[in-house]
C-alpha cells in the first residue's frame, strides 16, 4: 500500500530541449523505496483468517491458538508502522498503526483473561470484552471517515471492520450466537478486501501493472 496522501511530484516543463542535459544512466536509475505493506499485509490476513474462523464457529480452535498467531501479527504490524513513517507514508503509518494496536491489545486481552493476568473475575469477562469491541469500534469508526479521501476500497474496507466489531459487540451484551457468526463472516470479506491489496502491491512490485483501486469518495 503505497502513501496515497503523498501527490507525484511533477515534471519541471520549463526547461527547453536545448536546456535539458541529457541525463546519465546512472543519475536517472533511483533505488526503489521500500513497501511496508509487503510485511503488514500478508500478516493482517492471517490474523483476520484466525478471528475469521474462531467467531464463525467453523472451526473448535484452542482459546490459546488465536492469541498466538495475532501476536505474530501484531510484531509484523509495529515494523511496518515504523518502516511507514521512516519513509514519511503518514497515512499507512496510522493504518498499521491503529491495527497493530487492535490485534496487540487483542492478544493481550485474550492471553490475560484465559491466564487470569489482570485480576479480572469470570464474571466480569464478558464486560471487559465489550468495553475493548466498543473502544475499538469507536477508533476505527473515526478512522473511516477521515480516510473518505482515498480510494473507495479503504473505507469501504474499514466500513466492514466496523460492522464485525459492532455484530461481534451485539453478540456479546446479549449472547447472540447469530449476531457473533455474522461478525465473523464479515471478517472474512475483510480479509477479502486485504488479499486484493496485497496481491496489488506484489504484482506491481513484481513488474506487474497497477491493479485499480477504484476512486475517491470524497474529492
Amino acid at each position: 500500500m503505497t502513501d496515497l496522501a503523498t501527490p507525484q511530484a511533477l515534471p519541471d516543463l520549463s526547461q527547453t530541449p536545448q536546456d535539458t542535459a541529457v541525463p546519465r544512466p546512472e543519475d536517472t536509475v533511483a533505488p526503489r523505496p521500500g513497501d511496508p505493506g509487503l510485511i503488514a499485509l500478508p500478516l493482517i490476513i492471517a490474523g483476520g483468517f484466525g478471528l475469521g474462523v474462531t467467531n464463525t464457529g467453523i472451526l473448535d480452535v484452542p482459546a490459546a491458538a488465536v492469541p498466538i498467531l495475532l501476536s505474530a501479527t501484531s510484531i509484523g504490524l509495529l515494523v511496518a508502522t515504523l518502516w511507514s513513517a521512516a519513509l514519511g507514508q503518514n497515512v499507512n503509518a496510522t493504518v498499521y498503526g491503529t491495527f497493530f494496536g487492535f490485534y496487540g491489545s487483542y492478544a493481550v486481552l485474550s492471553l490475560g483473561l484465559t491466564h487470569d493476568w489482570f485480576g479480572i473475575a469470570a464474571a466480569d469477562a464478558g464486560g471487559t470484552v465489550a468495553l475493548w469491541l466498543a473502544s475499538w469500534l469507536v477508533t476505527i469508526g473515526l478512522l473511516t471517515v477521515l480516510l473518505l479521501r482515498l480510494p473507495w476500497t479503504y473505507p469501504v474496507l474499514l466500513l466492514v471492520v466496523d460492522l464485525a466489531l459492532a455484530a461481534l459487540l451485539i453478540g456479546n451484551l446479549t449472547a447472540s450466537t447469530d449476531a457473533t457468526h455474522a461478525g465473523g463472516w464479515l471478517i472474512f470479506v475483510f480479509v477479502g478486501f486485504v488479499v486484493y491489496f496485497y496481491t496489488a502491491a506484489l504484482w506491481a512490485e513484481t513488474g506487474g501493472r497497477l491493479l485499480p483501486l477504484g476512486r475517491p469518495l470524497v474529492g
